[in-house]
């Protein structure tokens, strides 16, 4: 397992990337330009810390599989076209890295070897290793899961030291920060805080699985500049979700 170092301070991170944060100012589809701003913070970092990136994408900038159930699709037909959705932001992400000469791999849980590589754990943790970023891609592979709860679930797999949850806002609040001017932001939060809060930052199987663990979830903005390097570099940045300080 890799150990964390003074600097960077994660070492080997899972970055969770929801479908919406591609979409740009659009409710729908990806924008080119912002996937390229990702693709070019995550070589800057890499380059500065080499830092190993995995990476998992959401897929609601194209379809969400709950919320087309509940317009009277079928749920497992919706969550696994939501599936197909997270390839598409995938390669997109793919093409933008591999563009500016990063290598990378994209991993499926659902099996499609004219595109992608079928996830294998171990195939995942070595393209790490050779400094290749992993895309992970078709969630967990099974309908009633999140890719949040993917994230997690990958981040134990291949032993990252932190899961790092991109949003558009600066962190958690007590209430939604784009509605209400009074909304408080947490620097720091237990885990059981998102659960018994309900804060909806995750979902509770995907913090469960971090509490687990021992994992810690820093929720930050992605879109602004800097953030990322910052959190990789230790900085206090964004919300910390984790055990209580000893």
């Amino acid at each position: 397992m890799i150990k964390p170092s003074a600097l960077p301070r994660y070492n080997r991170v899972l970055l969770k990337l929801g479908g919406e944060g591609l979409a740009g100012k659009a409710t729908f589809g990806i924008d080119p330009d912002v996937v390229n701003d990702i693709a070019l913070d995550i070589i800057a970092v890499k380059s500065k810390y080499n830092t190993q990136f995995a990476i998992v994408v959401g897929g609601g900038n194209i379809i969400r599989g709950d919320a087309a159930s509940k317009r009277g699709m079928d749920r497992v037909t919706a969550d696994y076209m939501g599936m197909l959705g997270t390839v598409i932001n995938a390669l997109a992400l793919q093409d933008a890295l591999e563009n500016r000469g990063q290598p990378t791999r994209v991993q499926t849980a659902i099996s499609m070897h004219q595109i992608a590589e079928p996830y294998i754990r171990r195939r995942a943790v070595r393209h790490l290793e050779k400094g290749r970023v992993v895309i992970l891609a078709a969630g967990s592979g099974n309908p009633y899961f999140s890719t949040d709860t993917t994230a997690a679930l990958r981040a134990v797999e291949i032993e990252a030291q932190v899961v790092l949850k991109a949003t558009k806002v600066d962190g958690v609040y007590d209430a939604d920060p784009v509605t209400n001017p009074k909304a408080k932001r947490f620097a720091r939060l237990d885990y059981l805080d998102l659960i018994n809060k309900d804060l909806r930052v995750m979902d509770h199987t995907a913090v469960t699985l971090c509490r687990e663990n021992n994992i810690p979830i820093i929720v930050f903005d992605l879109a602004h500049g800097g953030n990322l390097e910052g959190v990789v570099a230790g900085k206090q940045i964004g919300t910390l979700v984790g055990p209580p300080p000893a």
